[in-house]
């Protein structure tokens, strides 16, 4: 039986780049997303790939219309779609709506079409913790923000549906996912750094401290790995990635392009610095991270093509 994917948040960032592998590796692909710009699918796939997605415009606040997707032969689930933190504090109600009523949607589509063999696999976020967790590889519940609030809530979500109806589950935080296709959320000022640096603007990172800093392309090959996996009950992992300071980022953009004009103004992120990402490796799958330098050169490079094919709106997407 051919493998057929469900890839909710599709057209987002990490959406995208998970498509991208799961077509590449032959896999029967459902693009489901609520509609909008495919701009992101379109810097990362190529034309045909691109033309052979098989894509659904579906609202998961819609269980009515997201049951039917999941019962036509869906055999694997990633679901990424949500609201990023800037659009959960400007409209909390509908930041919940899609975040957390969303996610049990998912849930309780799978369940109603008898489950999976393979896990459910969503994105929580390192947002779940409070900048006080340092090192703990669960967070204490005090999320900063709504955003992380709702993550925290899609757990709990995971861990009863495991408990009550046997659907298994793994949860995944990434941290600072960086490379093309990141426009959105607090943790992509980074990527904009480096599309600066590709346009030769200037450019100040919003933020400094340290973090986990994962290429989108390495993030997606967890989803798709944990996707795969043979994990049951109901887990959440953290990624691991370049575990760096902000001013390492300014310094493998500067290795790629010395006349870059990148600088950072402003404070550290609140949440840890490090979390425990052995976890991950340890019960769910082994994925390789790219090094951060080989990582800022291909993402610069990528820019830079999307550039010259006048792919991108940089007065839109830089200040």
């Amino acid at each position: 039986m051919t493998d057929r994917f469900l890839v909710t948040g599709a057209l987002g960032c990490i959406g995208s780049w998970v498509c991208r592998q799961l077509i590449r590796e032959g896999a029967d692909v459902v693009a489901l997303d609520a509609g909008g710009s495919d701009h992101r699918l379109r810097q990362i796939l190529e034309p045909d790939e691109l033309a052979g997605l098989e894509r659904v415009d579906c609202d998961i606040t819609d269980l009515a219309k997201l049951s039917p997707v999941v019962a036509d032969g869906v055999t694997h689930v990633v679901h990424l779609a949500a609201l990023q933190v800037p659009l959960c504090r400007a409209n909390p109600s509908l930041g919940a709506s899609v975040n957390v009523v969303g996610t049990v949607n998912v849930f309780e589509a799978v369940k109603a079409a008898g489950g999976l063999a393979n896990p459910i696999v969503f994105a929580s976020s390192v947002a779940a913790y409070d900048e006080a967790d340092q090192g703990g590889a669960d967070p204490s519940g005090q999320a900063r923000t709504l955003y992380g609030v709702y993550k925290l809530a899609n757990e709990g979500t995971a861990r009863v549906h495991a408990a009550d109806d046997g659907i298994s589950s793994v949860g995944l935080r990434p941290f600072v996912v960086y490379g093309v296709g990141r426009d959105q959320g607090i943790t992509s000022s980074p990527t904009f750094a480096m599309l600066a640096a590709a346009a030769g603007r200037p450019y100040a990172i919003s933020y400094g401290g340290g973090s986990h800093l994962q290429l989108a392309e390495d993030t997606a090959a967890c989803f798709v790995a944990a996707a795969r996996s043979q994990y049951r009950g109901a887990g959440v992992f953290n990624l691991g990635g370049s575990e760096v300071e902000m001013s390492e980022v300014v310094a493998a953009i500067h290795a790629v392009e010395p006349a870059a004009r990148i600088e950072i103004a402003g404070s550290p992120l609140p949440f840890p610095a490090h979390v425990d990402a052995a976890p991950f490796e340890r019960e769910v799958a082994h994925v390789e991270w790219t090094p951060l330098a080989d990582g800022v050169r291909d993402t610069v490079t990528r820019f830079k093509a999307l550039i010259e094919l006048g792919a991108l709106d940089l007065d839109a997407l830089l200040p």
